[in-house]
């Protein structure tokens, strides 16, 4: 995390609600009131402040009836609150040695370390069934920063939904990495894996789908 944004975010408070908004598609006032149990205008005004810092912007949420709702959500400059695997010297590197290696090599070395990492993980993937490896890789991602977790849906269907990237600088210059971590999925879980991803502002959702 950077140490110089938790600084100037300053409250327990304010951090607590960019939790909350990360793994949400943004919250009204009145939601977080009821996730956090504190006063409204307590809220209020610890959003408005990290609006005003340039973490939090808002857009009208449709309702079925009536007008809008105003609904908080995050900008792309909260990504740096939370955790990150990668930096700007991984991409510097990858660049040199594109360089002088030739055009295909950072694919090249990005292939090498998912097929160690899948390799690495099958030995400890645990689970007889779909569902308990898919249960155990969630909380495996959880623990690296992806803030996963394992969802089971109507018919069968089910999904593992993260809404962070710790390599998300590597995952914009490389699109690769999006195929190299679903054909992980696949074979950790032992299935045909969909992955979906949605990013808009300060959004970031990833979702694995598969059938139980």
């Amino acid at each position: 995390m950077n140490q110089r944004l938790i600084a100037e975010i300053g409250r327990t408070q304010r951090l607590e609600i960019l939790n909350s908004l990360k793994r949400t598609r943004g919250m009204s006032v009145n939601e977080l009131v009821e996730r956090m149990k504190m006063s409204y205008m307590g809220i209020k005004q610890h959003c408005l402040t990290l609006q005003r810092d340039g973490y939090l912007d808002t857009w009208r949420r449709p309702q079925k009836m009536g007008r809008p709702e105003m609904v908080y959500r995050l900008t792309r400059r909260s990504h740096d609150l939370f955790q990150a695997d990668s930096n700007q010297f991984t991409l510097e590197l990858l660049k040199s040695a594109q360089e002088i290696y030739g055009a295909n090599v950072p694919e090249k070395l990005l292939y090498n370390v998912f097929e160690k990492k899948t390799a690495a993980l099958k030995t400890r993937v645990k689970g007889e069934t779909v569902a308990e490896r898919a249960k155990w890789l969630a909380r495996v991602r959880d623990g690296e920063g992806y803030m996963a977790q394992f969802t089971t849906g109507e018919g069968g269907g089910s999904q593992i939904l993260e809404c962070h990237s710790p390599i998300m600088n590597l995952l914009e210059q490389y699109p690769i990495i999006g195929r190299l971590e679903q054909d992980m999925f696949e074979v950790l879980l032992g299935t045909r894996v969909r992955r979906e991803m949605i990013r808009n502002s300060g959004l970031y959702e990833c979702a694995f789908y598969f059938a139980l």
